[in-house]
């Protein structure tokens, strides 16, 4: 593992202040508690202020998040894990790019059931 865990508990923001609610379908593997999260976990998006600088502007914001880059050096029943390491982009609902996702909490400790 390159970075922290990502968990259901962990903490992530769009690039423009939205917070990222995970979902995830593992109910195996913890930490801390809470599930690890999953790179096919579905990871929305609510709260994204951002407009597209036109007249009138344009609401454009972040709906969900795309991973990259999960973290392969661990997984859950084969599928990759997120870690404060992995790469994911935000994007909008016509899957517009909007910027990264940012990680800025997550755990250490594993626990497997």
């Amino acid at each position: 593992m390159s970075g922290k865990t990502v968990t259901t508990a962990s903490t992530l923001m769009c690039p423009h202040g939205g917070s990222v609610q995970i979902v995830s379908s593992n109910a195996r593997v913890s930490v801390n508690g809470t599930y690890m999260a999953l790179a096919t976990d579905t990871f929305t998006i609510t709260g994204c202020p951002f407009q597209l600088p036109m007249t009138p502007p344009v609401p454009s914001p972040c709906v969900i998040v795309q991973w990259l880059v999960p973290d392969a050096q661990t997984t859950v029943n084969g599928t990759p894990t997120i870690s404060e390491s992995s790469s994911g982009l935000c994007l909008a609902a016509t899957q517009v790019p909007q910027g990264p996702v940012s990680i800025t909490a997550g755990q250490t400790k594993v626990d497997s059931r």
